[in-house]
């Protein structure tokens, strides 16, 4: 390992030798010995010391000061210096030059060495802290988020590039300025301006806003962005300012809308595909054209009645117009018989739920309609079909559509009978509460009916 280099740079040879062998009695290497300042600069420049001892008072048109100013901040290298006297005008420019120490001449080998020693033990400190900005302030430059510094009165101390460009402020014309001045903001969801609160930040909290926000720049430039609010804390633990950190989320937005109008396509070409199915299904039984839609209209109430999510509803409104495809496999004869079924017809009847299953199962809905249409011939207490399910067993949606199906199927005309009431129809469903119908569905189904459901109502 090289030793570590000192130069020095004393106008008197004597006091230059006498130090020179100090430095080599304690282990050190030395440069060439300068006594003049210039020469001094050049010598360092070329033999790059690790350290310079540098006599404050030296003859010439560059004075020592002058060049422990240019060894230090051009050529990274640093400065201690020799004094033996100095006027205070002196002392006032070295200090500026920010020197590692100072030894006052004459001095002994031991503060020599602890000079040096501590000086470079400082610059190896502060070269680590420099390297430590650079990475900070790289990653910070290069970052995708806007970033932005205020001091405890909500004062700008730093902004990144990303936030001068989003916000159309330089660092320079925005440093000191508050912080609700550089980053203008407001709700697109009320139009309304918003400000920023620091209270949180300060208090030690950090603080996202709900959606919606739009940065406006000085030019007037929009920005729809997410924002973050945090405090900065010093090594105690004191909290001594907020970071703001911002992102554009332009394409976020785009993005979300194109996939919300897809997802409208899509939604909207399987509506049309499923009432194509349901249309199908009733041509072939004019006796119960209407059924399913009124079905669903039913079973839709009572699922908002229920406090059903949106989505939930809409999963049944989906089964309800689709409950009985499997009919489409079952002979027309039969569907329009205008006489009581034998038990075989039944049994052929019997088997729509199955296949109406076998049909949609294959089909990546959303929601488990496959399952809803096989499961709304179940009953409570095990005596539905074709499975037998019973209780919780049986889907909500499903429980839904027996309900709503037995209402409509008994309100309306059939081939082999004449419409019955909408009195008898809920007399059935209350009679048969908690034993064959899902007692929760019975109650909502009174409930819509006491507030005036009509089937044909628009």
């Amino acid at each position: 390992m090289d030793k570590t280099k000192i130069m020095i740079v004393e106008d008197e040879s004597i006091v230059a030798r006498d130090i020179r062998n100090m430095l080599l009695g304690l282990g050190y290497d030395t440069a060439k010995v300068s006594s003049d300042a210039k020469e001094a600069i050049h010598i360092a420049e070329t033999e790059k010391p690790h350290l310079v001892l540098m006599d404050i008072m030296l003859p010439g048109e560059t004075s020592g000061v002058e060049a422990a100013d240019i060894i230090y901040s051009q050529l990274n290298i640093p400065v201690v210096y020799l004094t033996a006297y100095a006027d205070e005008t002196t002392l006032q420019r070295a200090k500026q030059t920010k020197p590692f120490g100072y030894l006052l001449k004459p001095f002994e080998e031991r503060e020599l060495k602890s000079t040096i020693e501590i000086a470079l033990y400082k610059f190896k400190m502060e070269m680590k802290l420099k390297d430590r900005e650079r990475w900070l302030s790289t990653i910070l430059e290069n970052v995708e988020d806007g970033v932005i510094a205020a001091n405890q009165r909500g004062n700008v101390s730093f902004m990144n590039p990303l936030a001068e460009k989003l916000t159309g402020w330089t660092q320079a014309d925005a440093l000191r300025k508050p912080l609700n001045k550089i980053y203008k903001i407001f709700d697109e969801n009320t139009n309304k301006e918003m400000t920023l609160s620091l209270t949180e930040a300060l208090a030690g909290k950090q603080f996202t806003p709900p959606g919606g926000i739009v940065l406006i720049s000085k030019t007037d430039g929009r920005t729809p962005v997410d924002h973050r609010l945090s405090p900065i804390k010093d090594d105690s633990g004191k909290i001594t300012g907020v970071v703001l950190t911002f992102t554009n989320i332009s394409v976020q937005k785009r993005t979300e809308e194109e996939l919300r109008e897809s997802l409208e396509r899509l939604r909207k070409a399987m509506d049309g595909t499923v009432q194509a199915m349901a249309f199908t299904i009733e041509t072939r039984d004019p006796y119960t054209a209407g059924h399913q839609r009124r079905v669903t209209k039913l079973a839709c109430a009572l699922a908002e009645r229920m406090n059903l999510t949106a989505d939930e509803i809409e999963g049944v409104r989906m089964a309800g117009d689709l409950h009985d495809i499997g009919k489409i496999y079952v002979p027309a004869e039969i569907l329009s018989k205008p006489t009581k079924l034998s038990a075989a017809e039944y049994d052929i009847i019997k088997t729509h739920p199955r296949v109406g299953y076998d049909i949609l199962r294959t089909i990546d809905f959303p929601w488990p309609i496959a399952d809803i249409v096989l499961q709304h011939h179940e009953r409570m207490d095990g005596s539905g079909y074709p499975e037998g399910l019973k209780g919780k067993d049986i889907l909500l949606e499903a429980r839904i559509l027996a309900v709503a199906d037995v209402i409509e199927a008994m309100a309306s005309h059939r081939p082999y009978r004449p419409a019955l009431s909408i009195e008898a129809a809920v007399e059935e469903i209350s009679e048969n509460r908690g034993t064959l119908y899902d007692p929760d569905v019975v109650d909502a189904c009174l409930q819509v009916f006491e507030e005036g459901f009509d089937f044909e109502e628009q």
